[in-house]
This record gives C-alpha cells, structure tokens and sequence, in this order.
C-alpha cells in the first residue's frame, strides 16, 4: 500500500470540468466563475508551459480550437500568449477573455474557498520539466492554505517529476484503458487516487483500488444515469462538464 493511501480525502464530491463544462470558454476564468455560480468547490482545469516558462491553463497542444493564435502554445512566450482571445470561439459574450495562469487561477480559487484539480497536460516533448514546473508552483501558491491542489495527469512521467520535487502535493493517475499493470503503475507514483474514463469502473476495479487505499474519480460524467451508475459502486469524485444538471452536494 503506498504511503498516500488511507489519506483523508478533503476534496468534494462533484468537479466541474475545464471550468464550467461547455457552458463557458473552457479553462477560463470565466468558466470557473460560472460553476462557482452553479454551486461547485472544485474545478479542474489543463496546464503547461509557456515557452519562457510560465504555467498558464489550456487543453491543447495546439492554440487554433480555443484561442485566436495559431501553432504549438508551449512554443510562444507568455507575452505573446496573454494577448490571445480564448473566449471568442465560444460565444460573443465571451469574446476577448483572456488564458489564465496558474498564478491567476489559484488567487482566484483562495479567494473563493475553492479546490482545483491541475491536470499536467505537457506539450509533447516537455512531460518532465511540465511535471516538475507545475508542482513546483503549485506548491508555492498555496503554501500555508488547509488544502494543496490535486495533481493529476495521464502522462506519468510528468507525475514522477512532480513527485521528485513535492512528494507532498497528492496525485492521481489519469486513465481512459486499462492497462494490466494499472494498480501497479499507481503504487509507483505514489497515487492518492486514479481517475478513470467512468466506463472501466466495476465493482473489480472499484474494490482493487479500495483495497489500495486508492480514491476512485470518474471522468467525465454529462449523464444521470452514468453518475448513478459511478456513485452506487462507491467511487468518491464525478467531474462533469454538466454544472446545469448537477447540484454538487
């Protein structure tokens, strides 16, 4: 069992994914003041790299689906970055929201008494030094707050390099197939929980992660019936992108 198992788990129940969902321009400030309306306390949200080093949030690799700048983000200066437009392609209302920081983002949650989910999402090529930058920030922003981020990732040796710099900061392996080996590459990271696409949960895998001291995540939830499904096997989180369906309890 690995030394963060059997941890207390501080983090709520339902995550609201990239913000808001599609309600709002994904990894936006925006987005997470519109599920902070809807009654959500935790978000999760994609980081990486600027070119010059800067931790700022955006799924892609690419700039051209959520932003008005084209080519590799990770290749562009935080300069550049900053005066991009990621919330035009959304909607109107949304034209001119800028990309957050990770900087941005933890004041923001601090300020609203709000816990985040960082999903390292290097650009290819970058898995350490995104893993090891990330954590290392993270850990500065919140230092002296009563609960750290949760760090997840699907590319695992961005987690080891997270773990190398700040063992503190609690992780989870991010899967969409199940590999044979999975519970074992989750002890090696020293995982606090593995956050599966919702369909591999079953009551085998549920209990083998129990049985790990492992919580169990759920990504990413939009139905009634896949979150009754998810919740009745006793997993612990749902991220969703639906904060209009579902009231976090």
């Amino acid at each position: 069992m690995s030394a963060a198992a059997n941890q207390p788990w501080p983090y709520p129940r339902w995550v609201a994914h990239r913000g808001a969902g599609r309600l709002a321009p994904e990894n936006t400030l925006a987005a997470f003041r519109l599920g902070a309306q809807h009654g959500y306390r935790m978000f999760e949200c994609d980081a990486k790299l600027s070119a010059d080093g800067v931790v700022f949030l955006m799924h892609d690799a690419t700039l051209e689906r959520t932003t008005s700048g084209h080519g590799v983000g990770g290749e562009h200066d935080w300069r550049a970055l900053s005066q991009l437009d990621a919330g035009g392609w959304h909607s109107r209302a949304h034209a001119g929201e800028p990309l957050p920081t990770l900087e941005n983002t933890a004041r923001f949650c601090i300020a609203n008494a709000c816990f985040l989910n960082i999903e390292i999402k290097p650009t290819p090529g970058t898995d350490a030094v995104t893993g090891e930058t990330v954590a290392r920030h993270a850990a500065r922003l919140w230092a002296g707050q009563p609960v750290p981020p949760f760090l997840t990732s699907f590319r695992e040796d961005a987690l080891a390099a997270a773990r190398a710099v700040q063992p503190e900061l609690p992780r989870g392996l991010l899967l969409d197939t199940l590999p044979r080996n999975w519970l074992d590459r989750a002890r090696a990271l020293d995982c606090a929980a593995v956050v599966f696409n919702h369909a591999l949960w079953n009551a085998d895998t549920v209990a083998q992660a129990k049985a790990a001291g492992l919580r169990c995540l759920s990504y990413t939830i939009n139905d009634e019936w896949a979150a009754e499904r998810v919740l009745a096997l006793g997993t612990d989180a749902v991220i969703t992108d639906r904060v209009d369906l579902f009231a976090p309890d």
